[in-house]
């Protein structure tokens, strides 16, 4: 964890650069310009030497893709492994700030440099905004030193990117990492077909949380349209409703087709442990992998990297549920 010689700070947009237009407030260009007057202002600040790059055009994190996200993956990929970067600072809105963090926790395994990502609540420059104190107290978090791997950093705090959620759409301490139940094989040695270097493709994904009056036709409508990968919310240990017999049908069946089902409890502290109840039992018998105390953010971005990657759904659902970079595991 040694200090910072050379730091890419990658902007995305998001609030923190945003100004007002004739529709509200809106991403805007240029922050280069306002990071370096801002920081011309902070002297006393002791921050790393840095570059910046911009992704074009600059977003409201609300519209993110995948395709952003693998576009941000090759930013800091050709930071560096070309340009000597040993750091990356990106700046990110904070509405899919967690997925962000999550995706590029999978699609960065093994890179031995620490990239943070932050963004503030309000503005830089409007009164009372948390931009700058988030901004440049991720430098200076990179100047003392971080470990490699991919984190948030938030209203003073440093946390894990495949783990941490949004849970205040109003306030500084906006993000937090919750207390679910992290159990589960450990990877040792990392693949070479999982690690950085390999390239990945957009995917095809679902989300899907369970809720009472859930019909057959709903799910099996969702799974017509092409998705390669569907990510059930079960609830509490990962139960569902086992007494359908259509729906485990549809289940079954997109199973059997290829698609990759996955499963994470809906509940804030929970975890999914299959074995407690009989309705747990029979959903997993439809081909459910087991998400662990893994949150909707981590499991999707690790679903996206598998599948990205071009591995079968049965390699697909043995590195799920293995940890791969602390998301299982303390």
């Amino acid at each position: 964890m040694s200090a910072v010689n050379k730091l890419l700070v990658l902007y995305t947009g998001g609030t923190i650069g945003m100004q007002m237009s004739a529709a509200g407030l809106a991403p805007a260009s240029g922050f280069e310009a306002r990071l370096r007057g801002q920081q011309a202002l902070e002297s006393g600040r002791q921050l790393p030497p840095w570059i910046f790059r911009e992704l074009l055009p600059p977003l409201d994190s609300a519209n993110m893709t995948q395709a952003n996200w693998l576009s941000m993956r090759d930013a800091i990929v050709q930071a560096v492994d070309a340009d000597g970067c040993d750091a990356v600072l990106v700046l990110h809105g904070t509405d899919t700030l967690a997925y962000s963090a999550a995706a590029l926790s999978f699609l960065l395994l093994d890179l031995t440099v620490p990239v943070l990502l932050t963004g503030s609540m309000r503005p830089a420059g409007s009164p009372g905004s948390d931009a700058w104190s988030n901004l440049f107290g991720a430098m200076q978090a990179l100047q003392q030193g971080v470990p490699a791997g991919v984190q948030l950093f938030f209203n003073g705090a440093l946390l894990h990117g495949a783990r941490v959620s949004k849970l205040k759409s109003d306030a500084f301490d906006a993000f937090s990492v919750l207390p679910r139940r992290r159990q589960g094989e450990a990877v040792a040695i990392l693949p070479g077909h999982l690690d950085y270097r390999q390239p990945r493709q957009p995917v095809n994904l679902a989300v899907l949380p369970l809720f009472p009056g859930l019909q057959a036709a709903q799910v099996e409508a969702l799974l017509a349209s092409g998705v390669r990968g569907l990510l059930l919310e079960c609830y509490g240990s990962g139960t569902g409703p086992a007494d359908n017999a259509a729906l485990l049908a549809a289940l079954k069946s997109a199973h059997g087709r290829g698609v990759v089902l996955a499963a994470i409890s809906q509940c804030p502290h929970g975890h999914v442990e299959f074995g407690v109840y009989a309705a747990g039992n029979l959903l997993q018998q439809t081909g459910l992998v087991s998400g662990g105390g893994m949150t909707r953010e981590a499991a999707l971005g690790k679903l996206f990297s598998l599948l990205g990657a071009g591995l079968s759904q049965a390699e697909v659902e043995h590195w799920f549920v293995r940890d791969l970079c602390g998301e299982l595991v303390e």
